[in-house]
């Protein structure tokens, strides 16, 4: 009868973990690896905090958008940005702007602009993030949402970067001047998205 219950016990044990395996998988936030010609870094994504901000990044990374893309924009002390234009400074065509959700974000107590966060980029129009993207290497705060008009609206961050922060402080730190349609900020020796993958 002891062995029986000991078995027993033990099936039950199991159960539980492969249970409870499969709902960590199952919660387990999305994060997306970029390969570039300085190194790599894993960003990992918040899709309970910004659900369509996420959705539109990653079919991005997997339509390979940001595959051989730069980061064209590269200010010390305060964020590097990619995804919009090829080595030749050609900008990639993009999908249609997503709405701006960063009232959504700050409810649920989502990410900010802090160290290593990454956010949608766009114009003065909120409504107009595409597929460009900044990484903060400082806390730029100024940067949050704070209200539904002019400068308030704030940039969307949805996720941060999780490993290789030394990768993107390297490229905070690089020689920057003019380069193509730009005047000043782009580094001198180009930084090239190899590759952008969901890896989980």
């Amino acid at each position: 009868m002891t062995r029986r219950r000991t078995l027993f016990t033990m099936v039950l044990t199991l159960s539980a973990l492969g249970l409870a395996q499969a709902q960590n998988a199952a919660t387990a936030l999305p994060q997306v690896k970029f390969t570039t010609n300085a190194g790599e870094f894993v960003v990992e994504l918040y899709p309970d905090k910004a659900p369509n901000t996420v959705e539109n990044f990653v079919t991005y990374v997997r339509d390979g958008h940001y595959n051989g893309t730069i980061f064209h924009r590269v200010i010390n002390n305060f964020m590097i940005q990619g995804g919009g234009y090829d080595a030749k400074y050609m900008e990639k065509t993009t999908r249609p702007a997503i709405k701006h959700e960063g009232a959504e974000v700050k409810a649920k107590g989502g990410p900010t602009n802090t160290v290593g966060t990454i956010a949608m980029a766009r114009t003065n129009n909120p409504h107009s993030a595409t597929a460009q993207f900044f990484i903060n290497v400082k806390d730029n705060d100024f940067l949050d949402h704070r209200a539904p008009s002019g400068q308030g609206w704030g940039y969307v961050a949805f996720g941060k970067v999780i490993s290789g922060m030394d990768v993107v402080t390297r490229i905070r730190q690089m020689p920057t001047g003019p380069g193509g349609p730009f005047p000043t900020d782009a580094p001198m020796n180009q930084v090239i998205i190899q590759s952008a993958t969901l890896v989980k």
